[in-house]
């Protein structure tokens, strides 16, 4: 068993959980990454042992227009920074996962500023798309170049130039052997180069052993990027949706089906997906929910069905941010450890989440379970995750009163939550309260 198979992650936006300024001057200043060093015991606290973080290198203003690849954004630190960092996650058992931006790059990257000086004549004018030098663009620089939905400030590489995928092949082999790094995930990989992704997979596996990579992907066929020549694991945006909307419409069959949909493609690449219920791009889940009390269900089916799951930083505390146009800061807060330390004892959502995440921890065995459906209406579902002679039953609820469940399954059990033990004849017969969720799991 690899150590992404049963991992848990906690999903960091650096620039912003630091306080950082939104606008780089390129100046050497705070060395604002090692105030995440306080926040391991935490992560740890949760059951977390899989840190994604991200964007981290030198750029201009929120982290995706790169400036220089193989330096850490100033505004966080230093190289050296970023070296302490992975070495302080890795003593605590926790893999570092980083974002790679390579679909694109900001307009400071070194080649996009020798084209604009040079133009015909720079020796980069292929290593970007559509290039018309009779054309101008909004920084009226007297040229076009095609960028990343229509954001000028992310210029859009040619990776159908052998130069260019060979640069970013050796940025991974230096984050791999300067940082230590664990794994990356591929900004954008919707819309990135498959013939580069295959060979950065093929160069990441001779790097490292069990090295991890993750694709941002929301729309599509999962099974063009999660295969044994690509990538490891994509986003679960099916899922992320039906999660939400599942609670919101009291329709547990959306949910159900997204699953089907996902298991359909085979249970080793539904367990290899990236679950989450928010992020940096989107708002957060306690936002989203019609019903705040839909927090707690929500959480236990992330953590029990097929996936990896993945919590955003500050939504263990249930804290709210709303998606708006043109105001991403909103999503991306600047958060204190010092306002949170008690949060596991004292925060009820976060301490049902510490409990979620460490149920993982104990039993890595469900990350590589399979999945049958065992009870289904709008209001209530139940599932079995098995393994061997290991099983997990998880039941939700969100209807406002209490349901009684009727499961064929026999054994002894105990419920995560409640810490009860009860032994089942052939029927699992439970009562669950209105809007939650219960993780029964067997006594071998």
């Amino acid at each position: 068993m690899k150590w992404y198979d049963g991992a848990v992650f906690y999903h960091i936006y650096p620039i912003g959980m630091t306080g950082a300024p939104r606008t780089n001057t390129f100046e050497a200043g705070e060395h604002r990454l090692n105030k995440l060093l306080d926040w391991l015991p935490h992560i740890k606290a949760i059951g977390c042992d899989a840190i994604y973080i991200g964007p981290l290198f030198e750029s201009v203003a929120h982290g995706y227009e790169t400036a220089d690849y193989k330096k850490l954004d100033s505004r966080l630190g230093d190289n050296n920074d970023l070296i302490n960092f992975v070495k302080a996650c890795h003593e605590r058992g926790i893999k570092v996962i980083v974002d790679g931006v390579f679909n694109h790059v900001g307009r400071e990257f070194f080649a996009f500023k020798d084209l604009k000086e040079h133009r015909e004549n720079s020796a980069y004018r292929d290593w970007f798309k559509n290039i018309h030098f009779d054309w101008n663009n909004d920084y009226n620089d007297g040229l076009y170049y095609d960028s990343w939905d229509g954001h000028g400030t992310l210029v859009n590489l040619n990776h159908q130039n052998p130069a260019v995928r060979e640069y970013f092949l050796d940025v991974a082999r230096f984050w791999i052997s300067e940082f230590d790094i664990d794994g990356i995930r591929l900004d954008a990989a919707d819309v990135l180069d498959f013939t580069f992704m295959r060979e950065l997979r093929s160069v990441t596996d001779s790097c490292k052993q069990d090295f991890w990579l993750l694709g941002e992907v929301i729309h599509g066929d999962y099974t063009r990027w999660v295969n044994n020549e690509m990538l490891h694991s994509v986003t679960n945006y099916w899922l992320h949706k039906a999660l939400y909307s599942g609670h919101n419409d009291h329709n547990y069959f959306e949910i159900a089906h997204t699953v089907k949909r996902c298991t359909d493609m085979g249970m080793h690449i539904a367990n290899a997906f990236y679950n989450f219920v928010d992020n940096h791009d989107v708002a957060r889940i306690i936002t989203k929910l019609n019903n705040k009390a839909h927090f707690f269900p929500v959480h236990v089916l992330l953590y029990t069905l097929p996936g990896k799951p993945s919590i955003y930083y500050g939504s263990e505390f249930a804290i709210e941010g709303e998606k708006k146009p043109y105001a991403d800061e909103i999503l991306r807060p600047e958060l204190k450890i010092e306002d949170y330390k008690d949060a596991v004892n004292t925060n009820e959502n976060t301490k049902r989440i510490a409990a979620l995440g460490n149920m993982r921890l104990n039993n890595q065995w469900v990350g590589e379970a399979g999945y049958r459906e065992l009870l289904l209406t709008n209001r209530q579902y139940a599932f079995l995750r098995e393994y061997g002679d290991k099983r997990l039953v998880a039941i939700v609820n969100n209807d406002d009163n209490n349901a009684d469940i009727n499961l064929n399954i026999g054994g002894r059990f105990t419920e995560l939550f409640s810490g009860e033990t009860r032994d089942f004849d052939g029927s699992m017969h439970v009562n669950i309260a209105g809007n939650s969720g219960q993780v029964w799991i067997s006594n071998n």
